[in-house]
């Protein structure tokens, strides 16, 4: 996995940071992961910076003063991601919810020059194991919702397991990404969509939690529903909405 980094917004994961580290190092010699975390009181920074020690020049952590949101995390780590030259930028999880061993699939689409791949839930082949029956239900009508409204041919909009091709962030302007909670995974793959970039979904088994405490919110789920609105308005009137 040459050139890749796998971007971990982290807050309270002590848990599962040390873990999730140590599986995706034994994937591949070559991959690079860079922690952004958001001032966690549980010490999941002095965890990650203790980890370094065994991973020199692979591991990095940039550390925040609190939480900022999700959004501003991943675009943060996508600068730097670009600063560094890396040509495969991934999103994923602390809590295990996303295999890791499934960084290879998304990096071998990737590698077709496929410029956005998503680990998907609800293409064909795409499961969820442990979430109650009503959550499953919110997440998937919720994706219905937003394909509704955005005509986007994705069928997990809000997945948050994701390989981005340089080429793709580098022509995103991220100063008109918009959203900072989780629709702002609803955003990124909208613009790309609007710029023209090919996406690819690959079926992945997304399994909840089992340790440390859920970050998910009614208002999370408000934030999508108003803000995809108003961002397909937006798209009507800006013809460049997201482009450079």
């Amino acid at each position: 996995m040459k050139d890749s980094l796998v971007i971990i917004p982290t807050y309270n994961e002590k848990e599962n940071s040390e873990r999730i580290v140590r599986e995706i190092f034994s994937l591949s010699s070559d991959i690079h992961v860079l922690i952004v975390d958001d001032g966690s009181p549980d010490g999941t920074a002095t965890i990650i910076k203790d980890l370094q020690k065994h991973f020199p020049n692979t591991l990095f952590i940039i550390e925040r003063k609190g939480k900022e949101g999700l959004g501003t995390a991943y675009i943060l780590g996508f600068k730097w991601a670009l600063e560094n030259n890396y040509k495969f930028i991934f999103e994923m999880d602390a809590d295990f919810s996303h295999p890791p061993k499934d960084l290879l699939r998304l990096y071998n689409e990737a590698l077709k020059e496929t410029a956005v791949v998503i680990g998907s839930r609800y293409c064909k082949g795409g499961k969820v194991k442990n979430w109650p029956f009503g959550r499953i239900l919110m997440s998937y009508f919720a994706s219905v919702y937003v394909r509704l409204i955005t005509w986007m041919p994705v069928t997990d909009t809000t997945a948050g397991f994701i390989c981005y091709r340089k080429e793709f962030l580098e022509k995103l302007d991220f100063n008109k990404i918009t959203f900072i909670g989780y629709a702002f995974q609803i955003e990124m793959k909208f613009a790309a969509w609007r710029l023209g970039f090919k996406m690819r979904e690959i079926p992945i088994t997304f399994t909840d939690r089992l340790e440390g405490a859920s970050k998910m919110s009614k208002g999370i789920f408000k934030e999508a529903i108003l803000g995809v609105l108003k961002m397909k308005l937006r798209s009507f009137s800006h013809k460049n909405t997201y482009g450079k």
